[in-house]
């Protein structure tokens, strides 16, 4: 039996199977879009039993090439670009795809677990799985959101598992290659070796110049909770994956620049110390994510609490240490 990660070269996907692997589970097919060459790098540590392109992938499933031999689907392939102006392109691929791998599992009785968007809540205050709270400011959050709907319709009737993780900010290993999307402990990380400093947005929406805050994940806890729902087939639903708190991207630089600084045999500074020293760097907020921009969030985790996920969270100065102790190794 086979399981099948999209997305398998991406960030996320590549550390679930490398997840996998760790588990002894080597009949992995992944799938992707290597249009990014250089993603093949995260799978060079890999194990898996075929590599499929999207399309390629698609004409499989459709014409019943994987009927009866399918385990599990986690599925990660997205565009997650959330300044694409595309619709068409947005829906079509975040959208239908996985309208198609749902209905392919709801039938073979797989278990499906897929990605989710804390963008669902746009500019909202409360974090809560629950209809009321959700508002996507742009295309990418309107295809995540629209896809949970179908979910939430099909869920009371389902023979078999399915789970949506609202994944909120996630940094990590594995993610070099979504250039201007990767994470900010990622590009501080390169400032910080390049410059001697990193730069923040300046304040708005009524906070302090980088108070803006929101709720980081280290990519460590993602893969965890996708192994205890693996393990777990008899559990379903959508479920938030933060770490419960909110840190306001200050914390990411003072974080990044003191474990590069530790690794340099330097002291730790304080906020004000880098500022007024020019290692922390303001600049102007971009006009074109003004009303576009989520300023706050917060997983509520009490569903996954619920659910029976114990397992503590990394908080931002934990996660970005050993982030920066591998990328320094990298």
């Amino acid at each position: 039996m086979y399981t099948i990660v999209t997305g398998a070269a991406g960030f996320i996907g590549a550390n679930i199977v490398k997840a996998l692997n760790e588990r002894g589970i080597r009949d992995v097919i992944a799938v992707d879009n290597l249009k990014k060459a250089d993603k093949f790098r995260n799978l060079v540590d890999c194990e898996i039993a075929d590599y499929l392109g999207k399309e390629e992938f698609l004409d499989l499933l459709e014409a019943g090439q994987f009927d009866g031999v399918v385990e599990t689907i986690f599925h990660e392939g997205a565009c997650s670009d959330t300044m694409e102006t595309d619709g068409r392109y947005m829906m079509e691929n975040n959208y239908r795809y996985t309208l198609s791998l749902l209905d392919f599992c709801l039938d073979q009785e797989v278990s499906f677990l897929y990605a989710s968007s804390a963008s669902v809540y746009g500019g909202g205050r409360v974090f809560q799985e629950s209809r009321e709270h959700e508002g996507p400011l742009n295309v990418y959050g309107y295809s995540k959101f629209l896809f949970d709907q179908v979910v939430r319709r099909r869920l009371p009737d389902a023979g078999s598992q399915v789970v949506g993780f609202r994944y909120f900010n996630v940094y990590g290993p594995r993610e070099q290659h979504k250039g201007r999307m990767a994470s900010v402990a990622f590009h501080h990380f390169n400032q910080y070796r390049e410059s001697g400093k990193v730069k923040l947005f300046e304040g708005c929406d009524g906070y302090g110049n980088g108070e803006q805050s929101r709720d980081f994940v280290f990519i460590d806890d993602v893969v965890k909770v996708n192994m205890f729902f693996l393990d777990h087939p008899e559990k379903s639903g959508i479920f938030n994956l933060g770490s419960g708190r909110a840190q306001p991207f200050n914390d990411v630089a003072t974080s990044t620049v003191n474990a590069c600084r530790a690794l340099e045999g330097k002291a730790a500074l304080s906020l004000a110390e880098m500022v007024s020293q020019g290692i922390v760097e303001y600049i102007d907020f971009p006009e074109a994510l003004k009303g576009k921009y989520q300023s706050y969030t917060e997983a509520d985790i009490g569903k996954l609490r619920a659910a029976g996920y114990r397992e503590p969270f990394d908080t931002v100065e934990q996660g970005v240490t050993k982030y920066v102790n591998y990328l320094a190794k990298a």
